[in-house]
């Protein structure tokens, strides 16, 4: 059951917030249709209040980051005409289509410019010619290059691919990724999982069920992972709930899940976003802070609920520090993936934009790392250079 959260009912303005806030005290976990009152409320200082006590109750002031950075390592996909979402893939002719060598991949890992990396996140397109092989030399090749950093790859997409092309069966798959050095799997590729809207955005991708599916096969061999939901294209409400409620389940069964991480859909530059004749206009921040909110509340059994600055900007993921949100992307280095359908922000932030971010909220910074042990906390003056580890491995 979740904990009995301490919160000042006279800070709802909307009196159908009542009964959640009147649970949330008793520690009693919200419906489906809770969760909705709270996506339509129109009280979204009481929603985030509610969100920022449940956040503190679990982390107090203290915010995390990982210093990470983003390897893409091919952009051809088999789905390049089927989802209409994405402005990333491409055919294997097309123009601006690539595939790393091993040693292209190698190379980009060296990208990190003197900054501390400690996890690399690697996600990419369905290629047909990126099978098993590729990405276990790959794994082994970076583990040999940097072996104590951490690698956080491929979604339970690209797994399912890999399985399907290789002939194998997931489970297989994620053993073999595992003993080349797979750590953890990103939260990517889910979407949403109402059938009828991926009918509209992504009719051929691998199915809401099939995506728990890999992640309980993963969480079963000891491969925790994230776990994610794209927000503001043709879903309702209901959607929304109904995939949260499915997370929920899986994390109740197995607890493999170490973070949720709400995606904002971009309408720009891809195929969806023409349909619907919203090129050019980007979610509200609004409706950001709100997805994070209804997260942190819904979600009791997380711990960890985590902003993805590239998606919302920097300014709304620290607005999102006191509505629920307890870590926030980290430093990426070069990202590519959002930037292809209209993401405005940087592709990368220094640990010192990191730490202005965060104290600018009045939050405590401290770096993490991918099971969100904390390395280093910052006080009000401390820079990246002046503080050290404080766990010895992270650096050894």
């Amino acid at each position: 059951m979740p904990t009995p959260i301490s919160f000042d009912l006279a800070r709802l303005r909307d009196p159908v917030l009542l009964p959640i806030g009147e649970k949330l005290r008793r520690g009693e976990r919200l419906t489906q249709t809770d969760g909705a009152t709270l996506f339509r409320s129109a009280d979204l200082l009481g929603v985030g209040a509610m969100a920022d006590a449940a956040n503190r109750a679990r982390h107090g002031d203290r915010v995390t980051f990982a210093s990470n950075q983003h390897i893409n390592p091919t952009n051809v996909c088999v789905l390049r005409t089927t989802c209409a979402f994405c402005g990333y893939a491409r055919l294997p002719k097309e123009a601006g289509a690539y595939r790393y060598t091993i040693e292209q991949v190698l190379a980009e890992s060296d990208r990190a410019d003197g900054t501390i990396t400690r996890e690399f996140h690697i996600v990419g397109g369905l290629d047909m010619k990126a099978g098993l092989t590729y990405y276990t030399t790959m794994f082994r090749a970076l583990k040999t290059r940097h072996p104590h950093v951490h690698i956080k790859a491929l979604t339970a997409v690209e797994i399912a691919h890999i399985a399907r092309i290789e002939k194998m069966s997931r489970e297989d798959v994620l053993r073999a990724l595992k003993d080349a050095g797979l750590d953890t799997m990103p939260g990517g590729g889910a979407e949403t999982f109402s059938a009828a809207v991926r009918d509209v955005i992504a009719d051929k991708k691998l199915g809401g069920a099939d995506y728990i599916d890999v992640h309980r096969t993963a969480h079963r061999l000891g491969i925790r992972s994230n776990c994610t939901m794209l927000y503001g294209h043709v879903e309702t409400i209901e959607d929304r709930m109904e995939h949260l409620a499915m997370l929920r389940d899986l994390q109740d069964e197995t607890g493999g899940f170490l973070a949720y991480i709400p995606l904002s859909y971009h309408p720009d530059d891809n195929e969806l976003g023409k349909t619907l004749g919203r090129e050019g206009i980007a979610s509200t921040g609004f409706d950001d802070l709100r997805n994070l909110a209804v997260g942190r509340l819904f979600l009791d059994n997380f711990v960890h609920i985590k902003s993805h600055w590239i998606m919302v900007t920097s300014a709304v993921s620290q607005i999102a520090l006191h509505f629920g949100v307890n870590d926030i992307e980290g430093t990426v280095v070069r990202e590519k993936i959002y930037h292809a359908v209209g993401a405005h922000t940087p592709q990368g932030m220094t640990l010192a934009e990191l730490l202005t971010l965060i104290r600018g909220a009045g939050k405590q910074p401290a770096e993490r790392d991918s099971f969100y042990n904390v390395l280093r906390e910052f006080g009000e003056h401390d820079s990246a250079d002046t503080v050290q580890d404080v766990v010895a491995v992270a650096t050894t």
